[in-house]
């Protein structure tokens, strides 16, 4: 049975291999498509200049009071439904779980934060960030203001001090965000927690092993905060548009380091996307250089899922990158488009070729390839930036998804459906920089 089982193994992945190469390399389906709805032709000003967003499903010819209502359903499934990953705690406090892995993660409140601002729901978002404070962020000690990365759902107990730099990234945009849209005298202070957190940040020098959530030789996001994560980082944390709305509202003196930022972080992308597959690593040295981790190849695999949507959201706010960024999306969308629009798998070796099955990252017990909500997802909103026909099927593809389990049971409503639920508010023109005169 053991020797049936490694042949089985080596056969698939020979066979996945040998397609792999076949589908990346042919010419055929690089090329354009034809489709009724013409090229798609991407903006050349980003919303900061403009103050305008695109309604890409409006424009790939669905109707406004579907798109509305497409909208409310991926936030009430996230949100209310019976699936739902939002819980309310004693009226005043709520979180955002991994229920697979039963606990609640930076990642996943600080979503929640993002939705609930965007979307302007403003108890939603005062709940959790309740919630965050007083069982997330460390009050004293070297790690003062920074977040527990993860806590046990169940009895609220940090499960890990530590913290994960994109958790602290997302909190202060979601904060500063927030002061612009609700301003800071209804019960919350947003921009006082904003700075509680930055001023933080700049006083952290190491001591005990805590550092800046930046690198502040190379300008770059760590991977963590800390002596072991300081000098490398994790591709999918690069929001260069995130830096840019620092440097706008933060108003904490550091303008110009966080522009600094913004820009290499576009640069940083151009050396970590392959420049054929236009994949990249789950975690990369600050080179762009892919970095060996959990004793796993470097590959593309769930938290790389994020990075198409990271570069559309810097084109649609800034587009300060316009060329290489519709040179990206052109890239990234062939590459899916050759294994296939409505099968293409979520965890590739760089060069395209399938990971063998001891280097699939298995999530919920599950340990295979399957055509994930999430990708699909983030690789729609990319369309945001494209410039091919191609672009309106994965447009498509994301009006078409449904947050619901997998054939064979899996579901992942938190992962899945936090990044369903933020590629149709790009794609309907609802991910905005929030500006003081939304209020």
């Amino acid at each position: 049975m053991k020797r049936f089982l490694i042949l089985a193994i080596f056969s698939f992945s020979l066979l996945s291999l040998c397609f792999a190469q076949t589908v990346t390399t042919s010419g055929d389906c690089n090329n354009d498509i034809k489709d009724s709805r013409g090229k798609m032709i991407p903006w050349e000003k980003g919303a900061f200049e403009t103050g305008k967003y695109r309604n890409v499903f409006l424009e790939a010819g669905y109707k406004q009071t579907d798109i509305d209502a497409k909208l409310a359903k991926a936030y009430y499934d996230v949100f209310e439904g019976s699936n739902k990953v939002y819980f309310e705690v004693e009226d005043s406090m709520a979180y955002v779980s991994d229920l697979k892995n039963h606990d609640a993660r930076t990642e996943g409140l600080s979503y929640g934060l993002m939705v609930a601002v965007q979307l302007n729901k403003k108890e939603v978002f005062d709940k959790l960030w309740r919630w965050t404070k007083k069982y997330m962020q460390h009050q004293g000690g070297a790690r003062d203001a920074y977040f527990a990365w993860s806590v046990d759902n169940k009895t609220f107990r940090q499960n890990s001090p530590g913290s994960a730099s994109d958790g602290e990234l997302y909190f202060v945009t979601d904060l500063l965000f927030a002061s612009n849209r609700w301003g800071n005298d209804t019960g919350i202070d947003y921009y006082k927690e904003a700075r509680r957190i930055l001023d933080a940040m700049w006083s952290k020098d190491g001591t005990q092993g805590v550092t800046n959530v930046i690198n502040t030789e190379h300008k770059q996001i760590t991977f963590v905060p800390d002596k072991g994560g300081y000098n490398w980082t994790d591709p999918s944390y690069h929001l260069p548009a995130f830096f840019e709305v620092w440097a706008t509202y933060a108003k904490d003196g550091h303008e110009q380091f966080y522009r600094d930022c913004a820009d290499t972080s576009r640069v940083y992308l151009h050396r970590a996307c392959n420049r054929a597959t236009a994949l990249n690593s789950d975690y990369a040295e600050f080179s762009g250089a892919p970095r060996n981790f959990w004793r796993m190849k470097p590959a593309f695999r769930y938290d790389s899922w994020r990075v198409p949507m990271n570069i559309a959201m810097d084109y649609s706010w800034y587009a300060k990158d316009i060329k290489w960024q519709q040179d990206y999306g052109k890239r990234i969308q062939n590459f899916l488009f050759c294994r296939g629009i409505d099968t293409f798998e979520d965890q590739f070796m760089l060069d395209g070729s399938l990971p063998e099955q001891k280097e699939i990252l298995q999530a919920g017990g599950y340990q295979k390839l399957r055509h994930s909500l999430g990708l699909v997802a983030t690789s729609g909103a990319a369309s945001l930036m494209g410039t091919q026909a191609k672009s309106w099927k994965f447009v498509d593809g994301v009006w078409n998804a449904k947050l619901e389990p997998y054939a064979d049971g899996y579901f992942d409503p938190y992962f899945d459906g936090l990044l369903y639920l933020f590629s149709v508010m790009h794609l309907s023109g609802n991910y905005r920089i929030i500006t003081p005169e939304m209020k």
